[in-house]
């Protein structure tokens, strides 16, 4: 009868090699497990020190075994993210164009509600009678520069009043009609401003080039003294227009002329202020002004 394979003598020795081993690492291990025993019973700070290596030596391989679960562990988020990124990628794109449009309305809200506070600033600060319209069209590129507004002799705007918005002088009332009115603006070749320099009160007058641009002369004799730079305000001289009104900005000086563009662009602005002739605003009585000694008013008819 022949021998079963497995009790060839070179297997039976690696069996009994297996389990002598195995042996030997068992006995090991409980010697060492009761020596540590032993330290932690009659030497705890010398068993504190020793975890304290081995806490250190094990760091790394203990941080890279969390890792690696941590990994494997997200690898169904990841893939399930993966999935999904098409929809969420659109998603993410609509809402992004919502809140654009959003942005774009609020900073059209905020131009207008400043350029209304300035505006509503500059009808406190003045005491005349003002009207308030709105330009509803605007000239830009024929020989004559006129607007349009939305208000006409039934709202009391007569030719010659000033015309102006929260940035600077719009121009000049020219003709009405019931209930619209053309406002000659400080471009057209046929409107001349009186105006100073605003640093040092130096006067000119504007007029308008036709172009977009204004042609300013210096009063004075002399070389030109303007720059490029230099803020242009109303003088006040003439009777039509308040003074320090913003009128424009020297760009160009060219020989005694001197080359600039109006701070208020018609274009771009919406509503403005209709006021009544300067030589009428002082000129006019006031009617809560004290009457003068002996009761009688200066304007009243003697009887």
């Amino acid at each position: 009868m022949a021998r079963p394979p497995s009790r060839r003598p070179g297997h039976n020795r690696k069996a009994q090699y297996s389990l002598f081993a195995s042996y030997v690492v068992a006995v090991t291990g409980a010697a060492v497990a009761l020596l540590l025993v032993v330290v932690a019973i009659f030497d705890p700070t010398g068993f504190a020190g020793l975890r304290t290596i081995t806490a250190e030596s094990t760091r790394p391989l203990s941080a890279g075994l969390k890792n690696m679960v941590s990994g494997v562990s997200s690898v169904d988020e990841v893939l399930a993210a993966y999935w999904r990124a098409g929809s969420q990628n659109v998603g993410l794109r609509r809402q992004v164009e919502a809140d654009r449009n959003h942005i774009i309305e609020a900073k059209a809200i905020s131009q207008e509600n400043a350029r209304l506070k300035k505006l509503l600033k500059l009808v406190d600060e003045d005491q005349s009678d003002l009207l308030t319209a709105r330009l509803i069209s605007s000239s830009a590129s024929s020989a004559r520069r006129f607007a349009r507004l939305n208000a006409g002799r039934w709202q009391g705007v007569r030719p010659g009043m000033p015309v102006r918005a929260a940035e600077g002088l719009i121009g000049r009332v020219h003709t009405t009609t019931p209930n619209t009115a053309e406002v000659l603006l400080l471009t057209d070749t046929g409107n001349i401003v009186p105006v100073r320099r605003a640093s040092d009160s130096i006067p000119a007058i504007s007029t308008g080039g036709g172009d977009g641009s204004l042609e300013i002369r210096a009063l004075s004799a002399g070389s030109n003294p303007f720059k490029p730079g230099d803020l242009l305000v109303t003088s006040g001289i003439g009777g039509i227009y308040q003074p320090n009104i913003p009128v424009a900005v020297v760009v160009r000086v060219q020989g005694e002329i001197a080359w600039g563009f109006p701070i208020a662009n018609p274009s771009r602005v919406d509503a403005v202020v209709v006021e009544r002739a300067f030589e009428d605003v002082v000129t006019r009585p006031d009617p809560a002004a004290a009457p003068p000694p002996g009761g009688v008013p200066a304007n009243a008819t003697a009887p």
